[in-house]
């Protein structure tokens, strides 16, 4: 349906996450994968989804010069927000123990930003999901840091791994913006976009 309506467009994933590549399979949209290294660095006076806006609008930076008038980039970035303060992604085992623990037995927030870039304009949105962890013990923490290695991942954690399965008590919000795309708020967002223009 919505790959009918941006059939003259040409959508740029500018994400190497396999996990938000599939979210946009599922939407059945045509769509090319561009990628650019980039520091992921903020100024210290963010905070919350200041944070993630920044950053999804700093990862298109790269890209501006080279978009034509039908491209639309889309980048992205997901933190996790607990104790205010941003939780990224772990530096190695230690540090990926160290997060866990912090968010064993209490609620975080989960806050991905997205944003939409063309040679006209630019739009952010983002989207905050809260997750609640039972007390996990070290075993556990340790058995899933070694099997299934989070380093990729903001919080040290994918809610779709095992750890997810047994260790999330609740969720307010969109299960999907956990996983690292608030997929419903990108199909509103392609919407609107196509319709203003």
């Amino acid at each position: 349906m919505l790959n009918q309506k941006l059939k003259n467009y040409n959508i740029i994933l500018a994400s190497a996450s396999p996990r938000r590549q599939e979210f946009f399979k599922g939407l059945d949209l045509d769509f090319e994968i561009r990628l650019k290294p980039i520091k992921e660095e903020y100024p210290p006076r963010l905070t919350h989804f200041e944070i993630s806006n920044y950053l999804a609008q700093l990862k298109a930076l790269p890209f501006k010069a080279e978009l034509q008038p039908k491209d639309i980039l889309i980048t992205s970035d997901t933190i996790v927000w607990h104790n205010n303060k941003a939780l990224g992604k772990p530096r190695n085992e230690d540090d990926a123990f160290s997060i866990l623990k912090t968010l064993s037995n209490t609620t975080h927030e989960v806050i991905t930003s997205v944003c939409f870039t063309t040679t006209t304009s630019e739009k952010t949105i983002y989207n905050i999901t809260k997750v609640t962890f039972k007390s996990l013990s070290d075993d556990e923490i340790n058995f899933y840091i070694k099997n299934y290695k989070p380093f990729d991942k903001a919080g040290a954690y994918g809610i779709q791994d095992w750890i997810g399965q047994i260790g999330v008590t609740k969720i307010e919000g969109s299960y999907f913006n956990v996983m690292g795309l608030p997929i419903h708020a990108v199909y509103k967002t392609l919407n609107d976009l196509v319709k203003a223009s």
